[in-house]
């Protein structure tokens, strides 16, 4: 079925106003009357046994005597507004934005504000006007903040570089928001020019933060610098304090950074309207099997908030901060963005969603056909074989070692003593020690960034893939320097994507063609393949959830403490690289 897709209130708007405030007076039939119901006012807390009068895309009116060309008995169910994801990243999903729509939009989700940055720190602006496209006319309304980090920082190679009078281009696109999440934090807090050049030509529009652990004087000139939100909150007194530093907090629940339940002590009666809630990056079977935002609801409403003060954290907040006044509740004028919610009201069982008045999903299934995807740009798998070497020649001392969290993006920074054989540190699986490397894939340099990690639990064989946030290079962890040889060229092969080796056969590999990112295949097909590498994985010993997901993590160099990428380790803390021997710093 055909979906409407409007973006502002009354913005492209195929039918006159009057005849809206005809419906509205109930001097005109509205399209489709939803009777029966009990409907959440986000704005009181209340649940009001009203009609609602729905015309074309919008909601016309609520209360009792309209009429309709069709009538939905809601037989008491309630009717809850369509909710909003303020934070994710499409590409995590490994789907293109009309597959990662089949997956949210039954569960409950109308609307998302996507940072395209994964695919824009390999394509660039061309990867950004991908997404703006594959999301056009969906069920599910796409907005897009213009990604502010592409590089994510100077120490590490992306695809792609896009300054402020790059970005600013973005602006004229109606669905482009405003200025995505500021990783770069401390460019904003010493006032690094090309920070401020991006801040100056976003003013006036929304700007969105990323400042994990910032406290203090810090946060202070953070904040001053420009951005208004943060989703990197870790602990209930980090909320707390940039809370009450003015910033909107998004609590966030992705599929390795499961921060909610943590934060839920920082939620007040007074400060919670200026909390929104997040994704952030989850993969195709949480998507699926857990849900999303409404997972995040159900979890809210468990832990004790009453569904009425829950629910706004995904409707009405978000579209306040946002600016997107044309939803985020049921009121006249507002977007005909609609839940049907059976049983009890804080399982937020989505019986059927409605996009813009029209039913699109029912019964957990979408309603509208698969669609093709515009073709992506061009893959690139820029790799000098000839000058990749995963030896770690051996020095005197201790070495720094990454330990990953697991369900964290952080990570912690050990020392240890180093296993060596023949003149070179090797892994030690029996440790837990695994080597971990960076293979530059976007300009051919021959740089690899070479580490050693804890936590990700392999006993043999290794994982590699092309989803190494937010440069997306070629990252590799192993017990083996064949097993991992054999992993990469395995995703390079596929021109992006994800595998498992051990010695020289492949165990299990999933294509990510667009971008090294993406798959054109149907989500539940993706959910497949990714199930089957992280089964292959967990044969290798790995316990973790998904140890995809957590190594991609481990090259992002904007999360604390210790990250690696193709230049090598990085102390995110002391935003410096530093050398994997300790003794170097003596030198």
């Amino acid at each position: 079925m055909a979906c409407r897709t409007a973006l502002r209130i009354f913005d492209a708007m195929t039918f006159e106003k009057a005849d809206l405030l005809a419906v509205a007076r109930g001097d005109q039939p509205a399209d489709l009357l939803f009777t029966n119901g009990r409907v959440v006012n986000v704005f009181t807390g209340d649940v009001e046994d009203l009609d609602v009068a729905v015309f074309g895309p919008w909601i016309a009116g609520l209360g009792e005597s309209y009429d309709a060309a069709r009538v939905v008995d809601l037989q008491g169910a309630f009717l809850v507004p369509g909710l909003i994801d303020a934070h994710v990243h499409i590409e995590s999903s490994l789907a293109t934005p009309p597959e990662f729509a089949r997956a949210v939009v039954p569960r409950g989700t109308t609307t998302v504000v996507c940072d395209p940055h994964e695919i824009a720190n390999v394509h660039g602006l061309d990867g950004m006007n991908f997404m703006l496209e594959a999301s056009e006319g969906l069920p599910l309304s796409v907005f897009v903040m213009a990604s502010s980090c592409v590089p994510a920082t100077h120490l590490s190679t992306a695809g792609a570089a896009l300054d402020a009078e790059a970005l600013a281009g973005l602006l004229v696109h109606p669905r482009v928001l405003g200025l995505a999440e500021l990783m770069n934090f401390p460019g904003a807090i010493h006032g690094d020019p090309g920070v401020l050049a991006k801040l100056d030509r976003f003013a006036g529009r929304v700007v969105d933060g990323h400042a994990p652990g910032v406290s203090g004087k810090a946060l202070n000139a953070y904040v001053a610098a420009g951005p208004r939100s943060d989703h990197e909150c870790t602990t209930p007194e980090e909320a707390t304090e940039k809370l009450r530093r003015g910033l909107h907090v998004f609590l966030r629940e992705a599929s390795n950074a499961k921060n909610l339940k943590a934060l839920l002590p920082a939620l007040t009666t007074t400060n919670r309207r200026r909390v929104s809630l997040c994704t952030d990056d989850r993969q195709p079977a949480d998507l699926l099997d857990e849900g999303g935002i409404d997972a995040m609801l159900r979890t809210l409403i468990a832990g004790g908030m009453d569904p009425t003060e829950a629910i706004p954290l995904a409707t009405l907040n978000p579209a306040e901060y946002f600016g997107l006044h044309d939803r985020g509740a049921i009121a006249p004028g507002r977007r005909a963005d609609l839940l049907v919610v059976v049983g009890n009201l804080g399982l937020m069982d989505v019986r059927e969603v409605y996009s813009g008045g029209e039913l699109v999903a029912s019964d957990g299934l979408p309603r509208w056909e698969r669609r093709p995807t515009p073709p992506p740009p061009l893959p690139t798998m820029a790799v000098d074989w000839d000058r990749v070497d995963l030896t770690i020649p051996a020095r005197e001392g201790l070495v720094r070692v990454i330990r990953a969290i697991p369900d964290q993006i952080v990570t912690g920074s050990e020392l240890t003593e180093p296993r060596i054989v023949e003149g070179a540190a090797v892994a030690d699986p029996s440790r837990d020690l695994l080597k971990i490397a960076v293979i530059e894939r976007h300009t051919a340099s021959g740089r690899v960034g070479l580490g050693l990690v804890t936590g990700i639990g392999l006993e043999r064989g290794a994982i590699a893939g092309t989803v190494a946030h937010d440069h997306h290079n070629i990252i590799v962890i192993g017990a083996d320097d064949t097993s991992m040889m054999t992993a990469v060229h395995c995703v390079a092969g596929l021109g992006g994507g994800l595998a498992v080796a051990e010695a020289e056969a492949v165990l299990s590999s999933l294509a990510l063609p667009i971008g090294g990112l993406m798959s054109p295949e149907p989500i539940e097909a993706i959910r497949d393949g990714l199930d089957q590498v992280v089964a292959a994985a967990r044969r290798l010993g790995s316990p973790l959830h998904d140890p995809f997901m957590a190594m991609s993590f481990l090259g992002l160099e904007v999360i604390p403490s210790l990250k690696i990428t193709d230049r090598g380790l990085v102390d995110v803390e002391r935003f410096e690289p530093v050398d994997l021997w300790l003794t170097a710093d003596a030198e």
